[in-house]
């Protein structure tokens, strides 16, 4: 029983070393002596990591051969390419001995030839591929050439919107039928339901994932909404936009970052920071030298007269400005550095702790 356990205890140790990351599947094990024979066998292979992803691992033999097992350990794609990569979208890229790539099904088949000199996985239904006169293009899950290889670079599609650069160097964006979009760039990012587009004369809008424009390009700067708002730029002032694009905090502020938690940190004319509410008002007076960005754990640190210390949301002076520098609150302990040059970790008293 004892030896039972202890095996028991080691299988569970080596199953922690698998690593977490990705689509990783679980390797599901009835007992300890299939653990201990799934081992031999897994050994069997130089893997890399003994990831799954689509429930199969790439593995290499000892011709130096790639092919894929299953989370049985058992080899069910042979090992016959020169190189392999994990699946995307059911689809895994694959080299042949002529150093061309192209792409595997879950059960071995090829099912887009190995043509290209360089392939990339599937993104949104369409995969990067780079042809022998080193162009960029992209196919479809048939292989098929969607959007012809005539971009010196290019990026996966996110969002229906690819960023390529052309021949003058320029990075511009495209659609999934490869139309040049009026977009010079677009974020990978959907931030409540909405996505940043920028338009080649530098100025900002909203678009949807469709590409029609929601909120009108007119701001020289934009950020991802965050909590229902937008910071917006206008003759080089910050406010803030909600989603219908009305300006809901007036463009008046020398700098402003994103609301969190209901609070946004602002700079005024004076060049000293403060916060603001939703509505724009001032809830902590705008008079410290420098401030944290965002609270965390219900304090910020501020700046005044060289010294640090920390605030709470009510703009309370809950530890006082002693310190030469002092970094954010975490798990409630933050690290702040005394007249000595020697960093230390103070608790939301402000009392050090070791």
């Amino acid at each position: 029983m004892i030896q039972r356990i202890f095996i028991s205890a080691i299988a569970l140790s080596l199953l922690a070393m698998i690593p977490a990351w990705g689509q990783t599947t679980v390797i599901k094990r009835s007992s300890v002596g299939q653990h201990t024979t799934n081992k031999k066998v897994a050994t069997a292979w130089e893997h890399r990591d003994l990831s799954f992803y689509s429930g199969l691992c790439w593995v290499k033999d000892k011709n130096g051969k790639y092919g894929y097992i299953d989370t049985d350990f058992k080899l069910v794609i042979p090992c016959k390419w020169k190189d392999a990569k994990r699946f995307y979208e059911e689809l895994a890229m694959v080299q042949n001995d002529n150093d061309k790539w192209g792409f595997i099904d879950k059960t071995g088949s090829l099912v887009i030839p190995c043509i290209w000199k360089r392939a990339y996985p599937f993104s949104e239904g369409l995969a990067k591929i780079q042809n022998d006169n080193d162009k960029y293009g992209f196919i479809d899950e048939t292989g098929s050439v969607v959007i012809p290889c005539e971009w010196n670079e290019a990026q996966n599609f996110s969002n229906g919107f690819a960023r390529v650069k052309g021949n003058n160097d320029q990075y511009v964006c495209i659609d999934k039928k490869g139309t040049l979009s009026k977009w010079f760039w677009v974020s990978y990012r959907e931030n409540e339901g909405l996505i940043l587009a920028r338009d080649k004369y530098g100025q900002y809008g909203f678009i949807d994932k469709s590409g029609k424009e929601v909120i009108p390009v007119h701001w020289t700067y934009a950020d991802d909404f965050h909590e229902g708002l937008a910071l917006v730029k206008e003759n080089g002032k910050y406010g803030y936009i909600d989603k219908s694009g009305n300006v809901v905090i007036p463009c008046k502020w020398g700098y402003a970052f994103n609301f969190h938690e209901g609070l946004a940190l602002v700079q005024d004319n004076k060049g000293k920071y403060g916060y603001i509410d939703k509505s724009g008002n001032v809830v902590i007076p705008c008079k410290w030298a420098m401030a944290a960005v965002y609270f965390y754990s219900g304090l910020a640190y501020v700046q005044d007269k060289g010294k640090y210390g920390y605030i709470d949301k009510s703009g309370n002076v809950v530890i006082p400005c002693k310190w030469n520098s002092a970094d954010n609150f975490s798990y409630g302990k933050a690290k702040v550095k005394g007249d000595d040059g020697k960093w230390y970790q103070i608790n939301m008293q402000g009392e050090i702790v070791k």
